[in-house]
């Protein structure tokens, strides 16, 4: 009984000290900004011409509401949960979206599009936005904040704000092993260079225009993918390990690149997130993660449907997307997305909140 009179007060420290942590992670993080393609874009491409788009349903039917946002998962992306990690909002909202307007972006904001990629030609493949377009928005972004918060303030934000960078996988299975035209000028480690040094450009830009913390995350093991395994006849539709050591070769050229670009700008933190190896675990041992299904997605029939493809008028997509590592068959579910983000967060959290 005497032990239990001090639960309460127990229970109020634990409160206090989560509100000052939240607190102090939001002064030193006032804001999320995201650049990439489908795995944080939180709706952009619903705005544009393009075929690659996910604002119906069933995608988003575990997101708040029910409502399809244009994210390509059954609930919330990995930007989401870093953002509500830092004490700011639980999902962060598209730049395209007419929803939002220039106060609901003060603290988080998404510039990625599905199927882009580091190579302009990426991008062509389903006429989304190019990369440099996306850093184009944030331009325009920039000059909106100064209007909205003062010239002094914003800049603060910029300077503090968590930059986000999500992209790669559709450079080379979207475009380099789908089209020869990658093939024909470059090898496949060369064609890794080539992306690396897009890569570098675009952080480069990025720090003049005054970030200072980015999050640079590299490949999942991409052969893996249940497209990917649907297409692999040859091997009885197991993962495509050819794919997953490329992701691993361009993983390390991206980790050395952030570890350069560390020593080569001054007060510039970048860390490099390494999603490949918790996502081949919850591959290789779903169940060890509570899932039931890793080869194929929960989406129709799994193998092939994304998009257009996985809608509602489908009646074999799965009733519980919680058993299923894929949502789709390119894109984890939100327990999948939770998993790994939870896994990344102690660094992220360590270097910069």
């Amino acid at each position: 009984m005497a032990k239990d009179k001090y639960i309460p007060g127990l229970l109020v420290t634990i409160l206090v000290l989560k509100l000052v942590y939240y607190v102090e992670a939001r002064a030193k993080v006032p804001a999320v900004i995201v650049f990439g393609d489908s795995s944080v874009d939180a709706g952009n491409n619903n705005v544009i011409l393009t075929v690659l788009k996910s604002n119906f349903r069933p995608y988003g039917r575990d997101f708040e509401g029910g409502r399809p946002t244009g994210r390509f998962c059954n609930g919330r992306i990995p930007p989401d949960f870093v953002s509500e990690a830092l004490g700011l909002k639980p999902a962060i909202p598209a730049y395209l979206d007419l929803m939002y307007n220039i106060s609901d972006f003060a603290t988080g904001v998404c510039f990625a599009s599905a199927g882009t990629g580091y190579d302009n030609a990426t991008s062509n493949v389903l006429n989304v936005i190019p990369f440099w377009k996306e850093l184009e928005n944030y331009k325009e972004y920039q000059n909106r904040m100064r209007a909205y918060v003062g010239k002094k303030k914003a800049n603060v934000i910029f300077h503090r704000a968590l930059y986000l960078m999500s992209l790669g996988t559709n450079d080379f299975l979207e475009n380099y092993y789908t089209f020869p035209g990658r093939r024909s000028q470059f090898t496949v480690k060369q064609y890794q260079d080539f992306l690396v040094g897009l890569a570098e450009n675009f952080i480069r830009e990025l720090y003049a225009l005054g970030a200072r913390k980015l999050s640079l995350t590299g490949l999942p093991p991409m052969g893996c993918l249940p497209l990917e395994r649907a297409t692999n006849f040859i091997n009885q539709h197991d993962c495509v390990e050819d794919y997953n050591k490329v992701a691993l070769e361009f993983n390390g050229k991206l980790n050395c690149l952030a570890t350069k670009l560390n020593k080569d700008l001054p007060g510039m933190k970048i860390i490099f997130a390494n999603v490949y190896e918790i996502f081949n675990q919850i591959i290789r041992k779903p169940s060890s993660f509570g899932f039931e299904v890793a080869g194929v997605a929960c989406c129709s029939t799994g193998t092939f449907e994304m998009s257009y493809l996985c809608n509602e008028h489908n009646p074999f997509t799965c009733t519980d997307a919680t058993k299923y590592v894929f949502w789709d068959a390119f894109h984890p579910t939100e327990k999948t997305n939770k998993i790994i983000t939870d896994h990344l967060l102690p660094q992220l959290l360590a270097t910069f909140a």
